[in-house]
C-alpha cells in the first residue's frame, strides 16, 4: 500500500480544501495511506542567516522524504497560492530537498466557479523552481467548484461526476508514482545541483 502525504495548502481553520485531503484519505484508504498534515503552525518564512530550520519544517520534511508521493490541495487568492503555502514551500526548500524527484499531485477547491486553475498553475510553477524541483504528475488538474456546497454532512463529495474524475486521476496518480521510482540515476546529480544552486550567481 502506497504511504501519502496530503498538504493542506492554507492556515485556514475552515477550509474545503482540508476536507477534500480528508475525503481522499477516507475515499481511497483500500489502497493508499494518506496522511494529513497542516502547514498553520508554520512561522513566516524570513530567511535566518544561521540556516536553522524551524523543528516543525525538519518534521514536515522527513514526512515528505519518507512518503511514496505527495498530494497539496490549495485554495486561490488573487490568483495564486496562499501566503502561507508558499512561505511553508519557502523553509521546505531553504537548505532541505524534501520534495527533489518526489511525485507531486495537486488538487484545489474554491468557493467559485474556477475551482482554484490559476492557484494550481502558480503552484506547479514553484514545485518547478531549482530548489524544490518536485515531479509533478502532468495533466492531472482536479478542481473542485462550489466547494462550500460540494460535500453533504459526513463529508463525501455529492457529485458522482467530480467523484469518477477524482478516482481516474488518483489512479493515474498510483501508476505515476511507480514509473518515477524507476527515475531515480539522477538523483543524487539533481540533489547536488539543488545544494549548489543561487540566484545571486545567475
Amino acid at each position: 500500500m502506497k504511504k501519502m502525504i496530503g498538504l493542506v495548502g492554507t492556515n485556514s481553520d475552515n477550509s474545503t480544501n482540508r476536507q477534500l485531503l480528508q475525503f481522499m484519505k477516507d475515499h481511497f484508504k483500500d489502497v493508499a495511506e494518506i496522511e494529513i498534515v497542516e502547514i498553520k503552525d508554520i512561522p513566516l518564512f524570513n530567511k535566518p542567516t544561521d540556516k536553522q530550520v524551524p523543528e516543525i519544517v525538519t518534521e514536515i520534511a522527513k514526512k515528505i522524504e519518507a512518503a511514496d508521493g505527495v498530494i497539496i490541495s490549495t485554495p486561490e487568492y488573487d490568483h495564486a497560492v496562499p501566503a502561507s503555502l508558499m512561505s511553508a514551500l519557502n523553509w521546505l526548500s531553504y537548505h532541505i530537498y524534501p520534495f527533489l524527484d518526489k511525485p507531486v499531485m495537486i488538487t484545489g477547491a474554491s468557493y467559485g466557479t474556477l475551482g482554484s486553475s490559476r492557484a494550481q498553475q502558480h503552484l506547479r510553477q514553484m514545485l518547478d523552481s531549482p530548489e524544490l524541483k518536485a515531479r509533478i504528475m502532468p495533466s492531472s488538474e482536479f478542481l473542485l467548484s462550489h466547494s462550500l456546497q460540494a460535500f453533504d454532512g459526513d463529508n463525501q463529495l455529492k457529485d458522482p461526476i467530480q467523484i469518477e474524475k477524482l478516482n481516474g486521476l488518483f489512479k493515474d496518480f498510483i501508476v505515476f508514482v511507480d514509473i518515477m521510482k524507476q527515475l531515480g540515476n539522477a538523483h543524487q546529480m539533481n540533489k547536488e545541483t539543488a545544494e549548489n544552486f543561487s540566484w545571486e550567481n545567475i
